[in-house]
């Protein structure tokens, strides 16, 4: 599933050709890729064709491109959601669900393609709540504007990721010394920090040296910390790699594979020598997945 470095490379990819752009047409080849798409709003194609796109925006893995009705295109990647560029023309993607026509000042004509092979992605026109703290939605890069202190509906619930500028340390670690769950299950609550998935909560874990199953309330503020920076160096690490990419059907806006699965130290790893210490690596049950780490380095306390 792609994870929030994975998102932040299609942010990152999708803002230049967005930012401004005007949707000429709409087509949607599969109606349910707008699951999440609540038609009390109104129609969906209606709602993006003649109106122009302000930015892209992402809080976690939430994706979202803010339109001038004041509404924005949520866009959730689900299991294997692509967003592709292309010139008007091109052959079509495989499993492509919808496409948008764009008309932009500087790039000229372009199509938007959402492609989905298991459709369980999705794109939803939703209406825009002012966030609760008053700072900015989510992170935008160098884009700002009006939108840019509100949050669709649906992805008000996500809590900031560590990327985000506006995340809050010291509020994260006061929730954090309330969780009496195992850390791991905490990390991949996206109400506490969004963003974080198996592979990379298994990474940041080794990282800051703690158990999966360590409950996230017996951590001292040094470790809540070190665990957060952890986190943070993960993610930084697998989005300047282009993200990890296990799955075919996860590619950029350009249709390159992410590869920091090269990088990983111990996410599928197990059977193999800790990189600090040499001691086997392991992967054990976790819910309904699987946490890999070094018995050594990470005991349970």
């Amino acid at each position: 599933m792609p994870e929030l470095p994975e998102v932040e490379v299609v942010r990152a990819g999708v803002e230049p050709a967005v930012t401004g752009a005007r949707v000429t047409a709409v087509e949607v080849f599969e109606p349910r890729s707008l699951r999440r798409h609540d038609p009390l709003t109104g129609p969906f194609a209606p709602q993006l064709e003649g109106h122009r796109l302000l930015g892209a925006v992402r809080r976690g893995k939430f994706l979202w491109l803010p339109i001038d009705t004041g509404r924005a295109l949520v866009i959730h990647l689900g299991m294997s959601g692509q967003v592709l560029l292309r010139e008007p023309g091109s052959e079509a993607d495989r499993q492509l669900r919808i496409r948008l026509h764009l008309e932009h000042p500087d790039h000229g004509e372009l199509w938007l393609n959402f492609a989905d092979q298991r459709i369980f992605g999705s794109m939803a026109i939703d209406r825009m709540q002012p966030t609760g703290d008053g700072l900015p939605g989510g992170y935008a890069g160098a884009g700002t504007g009006a939108w840019s202190g509100l949050i669709p509906d649906q992805v008000a619930h996500i809590a900031r990721d560590l990327i985000d500028p506006d995340f809050g340390t010291d509020g994260a670690l006061a929730a954090l010394a309330r969780r009496g769950s195992g850390i791991k299950r905490v990390l991949l609550d996206q109400t506490w920090v969004s963003g974080i998935g198996n592979i990379y909560a298994d990474e940041a874990l080794f990282a800051a040296g703690l158990h999966y199953e360590q409950p996230a309330s017996s951590l001292s503020r040094t470790e809540g910390i070190r665990l957060l920076d952890a986190v943070r160096t993960v993610l930084m690490r697998a989005l300047a790699e282009g993200g990890t990419s296990f799955d075919a059907q996860y590619v950029n806006v350009n249709g390159q594979s992410g590869y920091f699965s090269h990088s990983l130290a111990v996410y599928g790893r197990q059977g193999t020598a800790c990189p600090r210490c040499g001691t086997l690596l392991v992967r054990e049950q976790f819910m309904n997945r699987s946490s890999h780490l070094c018995p050594v380095c990470q005991r349970l306390h």
